[in-house]
């Protein structure tokens, strides 16, 4: 009896311990993890806000990569920068007590946030500078608590946006830091050592998830490492299966070299990528509205920023071809969002109060710009039989060519998006229609940048 007893016990402490695949767990393998569906809310929203927040938003000159730029690569303008402007000996620490954030008012971000016509945001909660936006247990002295504004930003943030706004709330990750001296010893061991990642990085990752429920964790900053040095699918794993955000949260594809692009919740590839065409994953284009910076720079100039006409064209494109925009703010030390920005996401969300019934929710259509006329890209709402052609210049004369949709006598309707009469149209003899626009003042368009037709019962 006593044998079997013990049998039993056995046999039930391996099954135990073997790894299983039960229905809706996930094994910490890329073939089991990169099966699991992604949460629909995220294909919808289609437009999401990045905020780069951090050390280098104090020196705000040239680039979030100042410390690298600085002491890693030696850029003669960002030495000659600190020659003329810092006292002999000052170093990049010396920063962090002057980022104060006296000016942060969580409410006030998140109002704007809200009336960019956004659905989610991402805010930085550790850049490769390695100083935490939260009083991380993993980061001690290098944090937002412990040093500088004495606050928990992510914490204020994800508070206001939750409760004065719709939108999903999610947190950027570096995973490596240019200078920890862990990171480096474990370089040098050409990652035979793996201190750094289980002593400081993938903990940090296990506290954002259990502290902020974050619904977007945006991994970056591989630092050359494959993702079994970070262990990328094991956190995944836990992510999926046991987390608290397991139902709801999406994961990006920056876990480790050769995972971008190939593994991961959505696509990134590369930085501002928007490749014009269909690709069969979900992708995002995460851009930036400086054309030459993450951070915030003291020394931009005008026409280093997109205007709304090319954000909004980005916008469109993006989402004709399946996937989300990601548009980057960089506020300044002490906790602004600097005029221009303010001024590109109102006028961002006044664009989608008039036509986010084409972009919200929508999907990619059988083509994704027109044959004939350029400058136009469609979008498709088919539970409500309707396409959307977006053109972004307003034709000289009073007609608009479209060369793909087929029109269906009897059926076919064609609308201007935000405009409140029908409009006449004329078909192709094999293929496409003739529409003819209203004859209006620019006080009468129904927005200033970009327009839309809702073509309902097209082919």
């Amino acid at each position: 009896m006593k044998s079997i007893l013990f049998l039993t016990v056995t046999a039930a402490v391996v099954l135990i311990c073997l790894p299983h695949n039960t229905e809706g767990q996930y094994l910490p393998t890329w073939d089991s993890l990169d099966k699991r569906p992604l949460p629909a809310w995220f294909d919808e929203a289609k437009f999401g806000i990045f905020i780069h927040w951090g050390v280098f938003s104090v020196p705000s000159f040239g680039s979030e990569w100042f410390w690298w730029y600085w002491q890693g690569q030696k850029r003669h303008e960002y030495v000659e920068f600190m020659e003329k402007n810092y006292p002999p000996g000052f170093q990049y620490e010396n920063f962090a007590p002057l980022f104060t954030a006296e000016f942060f008012d969580a409410n006030e971000w998140a109002d704007l946030l809200s009336e960019s016509g956004a659905n989610y945001v991402v805010l930085t909660s550790k850049h490769h500078e390695g100083f935490t936006l939260w009083g991380s247990k993993h980061s001690w002295n290098w944090n937002a608590v412990d040093i500088g504004p004495k606050r928990d930003l992510v914490g204020e943030l994800a508070f206001a946006v939750r409760n004065r706004t719709h939108l999903h709330f999610g947190l950027y990750h570096s995973l490596f830091e240019w200078f920890n001296p862990l990171f480096l010893q474990d370089k040098e061991s050409k990652f035979a050592r793996d201190v750094f990642a289980t002593q400081k990085s993938i903990p940090e990752l296990y506290e954002l998830i259990n502290q902020y429920q974050p619904e977007v964790l945006w991994s970056d900053g591989d630092g050359v490492a494959p993702d079994t040095y970070w262990n990328s699918t094991g956190f995944l794993a836990w992510l999926y299966n046991e987390s608290p955000v397991r139902d709801t949260v999406v994961t990006n594809d920056r876990w480790g070299t050769g995972s971008i692009c190939k593994h991961g919740g959505y696509y990134t590839c590369t930085d501002r990528y928007n490749p014009g065409h269909l690709l069969p994953h979900k992708w995002e284009n995460c851009m930036t509205i400086d054309k030459s910076s993450w951070g915030y720079r003291r020394n931009a100039l005008l026409k280093d920023y997109l205007t709304i006409e090319e954000l909004v064209k980005t916008l469109v494109e993006t989402v004709s071809c399946g996937g989300n925009l990601l548009m980057n703010v960089g506020p300044t030390h002490d906790g602004r969002i600097i005029p221009i920005f303010q001024e590109r996401l109102r006028q961002m969300g006044q664009w989608l109060k008039v036509n986010g019934e084409g972009i919200y929710r929508s999907k990619p259509w059988r083509a994704q710009n027109d044959s004939i006329t350029p400058a136009v890209w469609y979008t498709s709402k088919p539970e409500e039989n309707s396409v959307y052609a977006f053109f972004l210049e307003w034709p000289t004369t009073t007609v608009l060519v479209l060369g793909e949709p087929f029109a269906v006598d009897g059926e076919t309707k064609v609308n201007l998006v935000g405009y409140a009469q029908p409009l006449k149209w004329l078909a192709l003899d094999s293929q496409g229609i003739v529409v003819v626009l209203p004859r209006l003042n620019p006080g009468q368009l129904p927005c200033q940048w970009s327009w839309a037709l809702k073509l309902t019962s097209v082919a």
